[in-house]
């Protein structure tokens, strides 16, 4: 519950820009390791671990980031149709190869195709987040689509709820970035500023 919350003030942090999003990440991903470790579900480790890299990853570029916007936060784009296409291939790429994983790996996952999908979703997310492109908030969307029937099917009502909670914060970033990104799109960016 704890990690998940965390994970909700992340996500409102990505929305505001905040440099903050990648530390709440990071502390949301070590706390399911603790929780899934705690539970012996080692899939769900394993997975976080991966979340945590990204988290730690993504902190980097936005804290030696180059491309400021005028108020000192996170510049936000539209992705090219090449970085589109990668975000895409490797989704559909990723969620082939990590589905098949956890087919074949049942302790790995109750629900190897969905939760394949929803990881590797997340994974896409985290990476166009940490890029600034608005299509975060898509794969975001996409995430939520199957997360959130999933989540309640599962029984895991709390799960679902966050999901839930995650869309409202997904429509209210993905307008916000939208927005931002024309405003971006008008002005100089300022190279080296402050994150």
């Amino acid at each position: 519950m704890v990690g998940n919350t965390i994970g909700l003030i992340a996500l409102a942090l990505g929305w505001r820009r905040s440099i903050w999003t990648w530390p709440a990440q990071f502390l949301s991903g070590v706390i399911l390791v603790g929780a899934y470790a705690s539970a012996q579900l080692s899939g769900g480790v394993g997975k976080q671990l991966l979340v945590i890299g990204v988290a730690l990853w993504g902190w980097r570029l936005w804290t030696n980031g180059t491309q400021q916007a005028q108020d000192g936060s996170i510049a936000v784009r539209f992705a090219t149709w090449k970085e589109r296409g990668v975000l895409i291939g490797g989704t559909a790429v990723g969620t082939l190869v990590v589905g098949a994983l956890f087919s074949a790996v049942p302790d790995l996952s109750w629900n190897p195709w969905p939760d394949a999908y929803i990881f590797v979703g997340t994974l896409a997310a985290m990476v166009a987040q940490a890029r600034g492109l608005v299509e975060f908030w898509f794969a975001w969307l996409l995430v939520d689509v199957v997360g959130v029937p999933l989540a309640f099917s599962s029984g895991l009502a709390f799960s679902g709820l966050v999901y839930v909670i995650y869309l409202a914060l997904v429509l209210w970033g993905m307008r916000d970035w939208w927005l931002r990104s024309r405003i971006a799109a008008s002005q100089p960016v300022m190279e080296g500023a402050p994150a």
